[in-house]
């Protein structure tokens, strides 16, 4: 069986999350770099154990490089998004891992003599840093915070370095450290489920915007943001594009002999007839108003187009629409006008319509229930 594909808000999520990551984790670097520099050049021998002082700045570099240029993709799906994430936090976990043991090699190396309260700071901030930039994950943000907390904590109470208090004050952090990881990552998924409704929200409300309520085809709004940018696109790539315009013939006359709710029907159905014929993925059917009704064709040809409505027009008269609200079915037919577009000709959106309009008009004025060429 064919995969379902993932629901857009779930791809959606990942882009997010993973976007937030990237750019809360591009600077990391810098700061790394600045807290080993700092204890690098606060120690009682800078100069001594250059090779820890160096290779631990060239590693350090190595993982600015690598989270800084590890960039998402908006193109990538949602399996590309979750690999995507998983690399990254390897990546953060490593270095996390990493810093975690450079501060608590600081300790245990005899030729270096680093301040043991920058150490611990250094711990302490750079957990807090993680549970504030990524509280989206927060079973990996975890094993992160403990992999830079514990090793210096772990070193410090093995060589009984600090008093009781200390030791005391930062077990109590680190608890403390975790409860608010829980609320930054409640308040994260809070703030990204209002941005989803909202973004949801909106596009319904465009959707709903550019659609006819009644026949649930596009609306006139749709059409006038569709028509020019189709017309500029086949101006700009030589191609192609068909328009009919169709006109129920007497619709007044529904209305008045059988009531507005049958005329709605009729509406429905007529549009429902419309899909029938007009079936291509390519092909725009729109309400423009009343009972006048539009069929937008790109990359179509004169010569297949008007096949495809005398089809419709005879299917009207052939086979008349099924109406609940009747008992029979109720006889309509239609007017249509057709043209295509002709650079030389159709200068503008509103030349190429009037041109398709007025020979809608002209098959209303030849009797009705007809397909005039533009």
């Amino acid at each position: 069986m064919k995969p379902e594909p993932a629901a857009p808000s779930t791809r959606l999520s990942l882009w997010r999350e993973a976007s937030d990551t990237h750019v809360r984790s591009r600077f990391a670097g810098y700061y790394y770099l600045l807290a080993w520099g700092l204890l690098w050049f606060t120690s009682s021998e800078p100069l001594e154990s250059l090779w820890a002082w160096a290779g631990g700045s060239l590693l350090l570099l190595v993982f600015f490089a690598l989270r800084s240029q590890h960039r998402p993709s908006a193109q990538l799906d949602p399996a590309q998004l979750q690999r995507w994430l998983d690399l990254h936090w390897l990546t953060i976990l490593l270095q996390s891992m990493t810093w975690g043991l450079m501060l608590a090699g600081l300790q245990l190396l005899p030729g270096i003599v680093a301040s043991h309260l920058l150490i611990m700071l250094s711990a302490v901030v750079f957990a807090t840093a993680l549970a504030f930039t990524f509280p989206m994950r927060m079973g990996r943000c975890t094993l992160a915070i403990l992999l830079t907390y514990l090793p210096s904590t772990a070193v410090k109470f093995h060589l009984g370095i600090g008093d009781i208090g200390e030791s005391v004050a930062l077990v109590a952090y680190l608890v403390y450290l975790g409860l608010f990881l829980y609320r930054w990552n409640r308040e994260y998924y809070i703030g990204l489920e209002r941005e989803l409704r909202l973004l949801q929200h909106g596009e319904q409300l465009d959707r709903l915007s550019r659609t006819d309520a009644l026949t649930e085809l596009g609306n006139r709004y749709q059409f006038n943001a569709l028509l020019p940018a189709w017309l500029a696109n086949a101006r700009r790539q030589n191609g192609q594009l068909t328009l009919i315009l169709l006109d129920i013939d007497y619709f007044k006359t529904v209305n008045d002999q059988y009531g507005h709710r049958t005329g709605d029907l009729c509406l429905q159905a007529f549009a429902e007839r419309m899909r029938q014929v007009f079936r291509r993925d390519s092909d725009i059917l729109l309400r423009l108003g009343g009972e006048e009704f539009a069929v937008l064709m790109p990359d179509t040809p004169l010569e297949q187009a008007i096949p495809l409505a005398e089809r419709f027009r005879t299917s009207l008269v052939e086979q008349p629409l099924h109406i609940q609200a009747q008992v029979q079915e109720l006889p309509l037919t239609c007017s249509l006008g057709i043209g295509h577009f002709l650079p030389l000709c159709d200068d503008s959106a509103e030349t190429f319509y009037k041109r398709v309009d007025d020979a809608l008009y002209r098959a209303k004025a030849r009797g009705r229930n007809r397909l005039e060429p533009a």
